[in-house]
């Protein structure tokens, strides 16, 4: 299935849940947050979220510095 992450397609084999997709992404939980079809989703509601074709999702992370 295809679906839209940070504006570009990508290729999901099996239907993922939104936490799901952070593991195999191999990002760090604590440094995202997601936004799902225009909705910023809660980390606690992430296993919630399946995946369907032509979602989009914007995973934002956060940056340190000075």
């Amino acid at each position: 299935m295809i679906v839209k992450i940070n504006g570009k397609d990508e290729t999901v084999e099996k239907k993922l849940n939104l936490a799901e997709l952070v593991a195999v992404k191999k990002l760090s939980p604590e440094k995202i947050v997601m936004e799902y079809n225009l909705r910023i989703v809660p980390k606690d509601e992430w296993r919630d979220v399946i995946l369907q074709e032509n979602d989009h999702i914007e995973i934002i992370s956060f940056v340190g510095g000075g």
